[in-house]
């Protein structure tokens, strides 16, 4: 292995009961920014998704279908992988529960966690809720047509069985240790507090296996249970990093995780259950939680009822991938609800691709092939509105840098465009059409000066957009092993002399067809 440091980055594992939406896109694209950010950083980086297969919703939803588990988890997995690859995500590894090695990995843990007495058997009584997968105390439900119902709006039932419980209850201290001893174990920090207070609040012991269904993974030594959601999905994350081989070179690299990247509603899973199990079985909980929120869809909550259901492999037809892609990340505070809006699309479209970065691009470039004799020219004397510019776009890495490592990907997005916007303003003043005539060596220096702005530029939007960086970067004749962040600012400027082909626009303004 490299001597690169290592990043381990995981999106949830999707559950195969949904078909893949905005949602899913969202977190797994989220992911990816991170994941390319970190490996033209330098990082030796692994990237994991993949799906959630078992449980009593997937066992119901077969059957109705009139298939098997098996059947239904492969046609569902498959269309969540379709997805990623769709989206252009750079994931090392799909993981599915299904898998053998997670099987093993998941006997192993329980295995541990019985071992050292973090596992006992008794009788569970309360009220369940088959979509939720979830058990609700007496107090969390409320009333409606004479039926109890889960706070989510999902119906319950009275449930009685025999169930293996998680000593949760002992790991209160060692919880809130954990919260304190990283500054950002848990992001956003609103999310961080609603943990603590939750495991402030007292925790009760975790139920951890049923009798009441079959499609899942066996508890070792008593096959009559089958363990519950939590401890099956949640280590699908250490599955894919090799355990329970702890020996092994990829775990000992990688384990723990940096960013387990959640949506809010699974984030007292992930926060609170997973570092108890982990720190209980005598393994690293994970450095960080990141839990972004919810889209809606032109202000309302989507649903399947409602039928504003957003399709990502719809909305990419229309607007285009990196547009998408550009517009998922730059619209919203990471970590806050977003609204997905046409007409915003349109305006981040039109008005930062297009315009701003587009626009710049193609003016100056065309104006190198066709005043410069095609080649690229030399930089002249630099004045002080060049200098100046130059040193705001060689300055970019550490801002860029400071704000993904906070998983502020808007505000990323916000430092670059300052840049771009600085740059037109620049390419605007100097007005190199009219120095053509008057002082081509100025012009000359003028247009190499915004070329160097755009490569640099393009190296850094690579992680958003890879496929319009890249073409940015090959009209430059960047070559491939020239694109990362160690080729950024003044030490590596751009070569005079390079002959250039005849740009062609890279972000095409987008037109409503005409009803």
């Amino acid at each position: 292995m490299s001597g690169k440091p290592a990043f381990y980055i995981t999106t949830p594992i999707y559950y195969v009961n949904d078909i893949p939406h905005i949602g899913h896109a969202y977190t797994t694209l989220a992911c990816d920014v991170l994941a390319r950010f970190k490996r033209l950083d330098g990082f030796d980086v692994m990237f994991l998704t993949g799906t959630d297969e078992h449980g009593q919703k997937v066992e119901k939803s077969a059957a109705a279908a009139g298939k098997t588990p098996i059947e239904l988890c492969d046609q569902v997995s498959e269309r969540f992988r379709e997805l990623a690859d769709f989206m252009n995500c750079s994931h090392d590894d799909f993981i599915r529960t299904t898998e053998q090695r997670h099987k093993l990995a998941c006997q192993a843990l329980w295995t541990k966690l019985m071992d050292n007495d973090q596992i006992y058997l008794d009788k569970y009584a309360g009220w369940y809720s088959v979509r939720d997968e979830a058990f609700y105390a007496e107090t969390e439900l409320t009333e409606i047509n004479g039926e109890k119902v889960a706070p989510s709006g999902a119906s319950v039932e009275w449930v009685e069985e025999e169930s293996y419980f998680f000593r949760l209850s002992a790991w209160e201290d060692k919880l809130l240790e954990y919260y304190d001893g990283l500054d950002v174990t848990v992001l956003p920090k609103s999310r961080k507090n609603e943990v603590k207070s939750f495991v402030e609040g007292g925790l009760r012991d975790l139920s951890v296996s049923r009798t009441s269904f079959k499609w899942g993974i066996p508890v070792p030594g008593n096959d009559k249970h089958i363990m519950y959601v939590w401890i099956d999905a949640l280590t699908n994350y250490m599955t894919a990093a090799g355990y329970p081989d702890m020996d092994s070179e990829t775990f000992k690299k990688f384990w723990p995780a940096d960013i387990h990247m959640v949506g809010k509603d699974i984030v007292r899973f992930h926060a609170v259950y997973w570092p108890a199990f982990l720190m209980a079985a005598d393994i690293e909980p994970p450095k960080r939680v990141f839990a972004h929120g919810w889209w809606t869809n032109e202000g309302q909550k989507i649903s399947k009822s409602v039928g504003n259901v957003i399709d990502p492999f719809q909305i990419v037809e229309e607007f285009g991938l990196d547009q998408v892609r550009y517009f998922l990340m730059r619209e919203v505070p990471f970590g806050n609800d977003g609204d997905f809006n046409r007409q915003a699309m349109i305006n981040r479209i039109n008005s930062d691709l297009a315009n701003d970065l587009g626009n710049l691009a193609q003016r100056s470039l065309s104006m190198i092939f066709k005043n410069c004799d095609g080649v690229m020219p030399s930089a002249g004397e630099f004045t002080d509105a060049d200098n100046e510019i130059l040193a705001a776009v060689d300055a970019l890495l550490p801002k860029v840098r400071a704000h993904i490592d906070v998983q502020a990907i808007n505000k990323s997005l916000e430092v670059i465009w300052n840049v771009v916007s600085g740059a037109n303003v620049y390419f605007a003043g100097q007005e190199p059409w009219a120095l053509k005539k008057t002082d081509p060596v100025r012009m000359e220096t003028v247009l190499y000066t915004t070329a160097e702005i755009i490569r640099q530029v393009a190296i850094l939007t690579q992680p958003i957009m890879p496929d319009s960086s890249a073409k940015l970067l090959d009209i430059l004749k960047i070559p491939a092993n020239e694109r990362g962040f160690e080729q950024l600012g003044a030490g590596h400027r751009l070569a005079g002399g390079t002959a250039m082909d005849k740009p062609e626009g890279v972000f095409p303004r987008y037109v409503a067809e005409a009803n």
